[in-house]
């Protein structure tokens, strides 16, 4: 119904054309606003990591300059090459002094120390402690001098570490410094003379960094050229580095700076990167920024597009509404007219469906005109008819043979005669049973149950009658007990075999009930063992049922089996079958077929 209406035809056809241009016009301007916003933040952030960059390296080369300011001082470079350093009281008290100098030259260096390789020795300084002689270099600090003395710039920078510290300090919690390894060479030769080597706090590398990024958006890294985390955003990353693959993405790359895509199991989006000089430890700066941070100006611009589309859209739809509702409320009250028309009421529910001169309004006048006149035909003839067949069903229905009556009556006081016994009750409640359920005629359609309980009643007094001459069975699925069948259509045709094949039979007389569902179809089998019926009397029988008139030109033996397919016709009108079949071993087999869903009764004469 909704894809046939006028009305919402005239809807859909409207919405398309408005939400075709609304919608492409969304979608270019969210992708075209998308790229266009993507670059100016890629562009703003590149220029604030250069920034960045040029901060830190400004930074590092103002801590590389300090072991570079003892270069100018003849004191320390005698101190230096003298091969008794720690003896000369003078030279002590000269080396103390320049370390201290530079050691409080930055408020973020917390310790300095020199080590001379050649002879094992180790002097140190920090904020805790004076001057301190040593001939124990730890091994670990080896491999960073052995990496400051490959550096063409004689200068290489530790990562983060947690501060080591010596029987000198202060026992305390360590905390994470980076180291600036300077090797001390005996200008104008290639001799190194020693290392010296700042501990710094990463308190203005953290302070740098976190203006170069949002923490709660964003993720912020440093890197060393060997891909160690010098600062990082995000504790997930800090020490897993060899498990992120983009640090060996950007590790690989040629350019000094770029941005790339980037998608991994917790971050979509882009790197941001700026590489320092070389000359100041060769430090990556690298910047991620997620799609949902990156686009979320231009998800911005497109929910204000689709606000005003989607108000475009109600107003069009408003107005749709305001100018197709007097076209088309004529035609939906007209076919709901129609609807129950259909439905057997026959009253027109309007009075006009607009002007007299227009052709909805004639179109209502002319239907309304056509229903009275239908209306009047049925009260002349459809309703008629329907009486007439009301009557005959009922007539059918009450042509129960009195002789069973006469005969159950007999056999129950002759029982009581001879025996005096308590199925004398039994008996006349079956017999009640029966007579309650064929002389009630407000009733006629009934479940299949109790249909089959009236016959079991029924042959339970033949039982009475004929005793061990009599053999029966009711075989019923359970699924069908509820369908509704016309009532007594199964007793006229058991009745059918006393009549005519009891008697006549060979041995005990057997009678077999079976009621299943097959495909959609309530399936009644009746057989039993009489005679059966000749083909010359079944062709008869056949079509004395096609024979309208209530004729007897085929006596008492097919009254029952015409009572039943008549009752047929009418319930189902033409859906349900009799068929009449004789038995290669001996006896009739009557099988019915009512449709489960057809709606029975529909066609019976209830009208009043």
């Amino acid at each position: 119904m909704f894809r046939k209406s006028i009305r919402n035809k005239l809807i859909i056809l409207l919405l398309v054309a408005t939400i075709i241009p609304f919608g492409s016009s969304i979608i270019i301007t969210y992708y075209h606003t998308k790229e266009s916003i993507k670059n100016q933040v890629v562009q703003e952030n590149m220029n604030l990591l250069y920034q960045g960059k040029v901060n830190l390296q400004s930074y590092l080369t103002e801590l590389n300059g300090l072991p570079l300011s003892l270069y100018n001082n003849p004191e320390f470079m005698t101190f230096m090459k003298s091969s008794q350093k720690e003896t000369n009281y003078f030279n002590v008290g000269t080396v103390n002094n320049l370390l201290q100098t530079i050691l409080y030259a930055e408020d973020n260096i917390d310790r300095v120390y020199i080590s001379f390789l050649e002879n094992n020795r180790f002097i140190s300084i920090s904020k805790r402690s004076t001057v301190v002689f040593s001939s124990d270099i730890k091994e670990s600090y080896l491999e960073y001098y052995k990496k400051t003395y490959e550096s063409p710039y004689n200068m290489y920078i530790e990562p983060m570490h947690y501060q080591s510290g010596d029987e000198t300090m202060v026992k305390s919690k360590p905390k994470q410094v980076f180291s600036l390894h300077r090797a001390f060479i005996n200008v104008p030769s290639n001799e190194i003379l020693a290392y010296i080597s700042l501990e710094v706090s990463p308190d203005e590398i953290i302070k740098l960094s976190e203006n170069l990024y949002n923490k709660d958006r964003e993720e912020f890294y440093i890197l060393s050229p060997q891909g160690e985390l010098i600062y990082s955003s995000n504790v997930k990353v800090s020490g897993n580095e060899e498990n992120q693959e983009w640090i060996s993405s950007l590790l690989t790359g040629q350019s000094e700076s770029g941005s790339k895509e980037w998608k991994e199991d917790h971050f979509h989006g882009v790197m941001l990167y700026n590489k320092m000089e070389d000359s100041a430890g060769g430090w990556i700066l690298v910047k991620r920024i997620p799609y949902s941070t990156l686009y979320e100006s231009a998800f911005s611009v497109a929910k204000i597009n689709i606000l005003f589309g989607i108000l475009g859209m109600v107003l069009v739809i408003l107005a749709t509404l305001f100018v197709t509702v007097k076209i088309t409320s004529p035609i939906r009250i007209l076919l709901q007219n129609i609807q129950q028309v259909e439905d057997g009421n026959m009253k027109v529910q309007f009075s006009s469906l607009g002007s007299k001169e227009d052709e909805i309004g004639i179109l209502g006048d002319r239907f309304k005109g056509m229903i009275e006149k239908i209306n009047l035909l049925i009260n002349r003839e459809y309703k008629l008819e329907l009486e007439n067949k009301t009557n005959q069903l009922k007539v059918l229905q009450s042509q129960i043979n009195p002789h069973f009556l006469y005969n159950a009556l007999q056999s129950i006081g002759t029982l009581a005669l001879k025996n005096n016994v308590p199925q004398i009750y039994s008996l006349i409640t079956h017999l009640s049973k029966i007579m309650r359920y064929g002389m009630n005629t407000d009733e006629s359609l009934v479940p299949l149950i109790k249909e089959i309980n009236y016959t079991k009643a029924y042959l339970l007094l033949q039982k009475e009658r004929f005793g061990e001459h009599l053999d029966y069975v009711i075989e019923v699925d359970e699924s069908v007990h509820h369908v509704q069948v016309p009532k007594m259509v199964i007793q006229p045709i058991i009745e059918n075999y006393f009549k005519h094949g009891f008697d006549i039979r060979d041995g005990i007389g057997k009678i077999r009930l079976k009621c299943k569902e097959v495909d959609g179809f309530l399936e009644i089998r009746v057989r039993d063992n009489g005679i059966g019926i000749s083909e010359e009397r079944l062709f008869e029988i056949y079509k004395h049922f096609e024979d309208e008139r209530r004729s007897t030109d085929g006596g008492e033996s097919n009254i029952g089996l015409k009572n039943v397919y008549v009752r047929l016709k009418l319930y189902y009108d033409g859906g349900a079958d009799l068929h009449l079949e004789n038995r290669e071993e001996g006896g009739l087999l009557v099988a019915m077929k009512l449709p489960i869903n057809s709606g029975g009764g529909l066609n019976e004469g209830d009208h009043h």
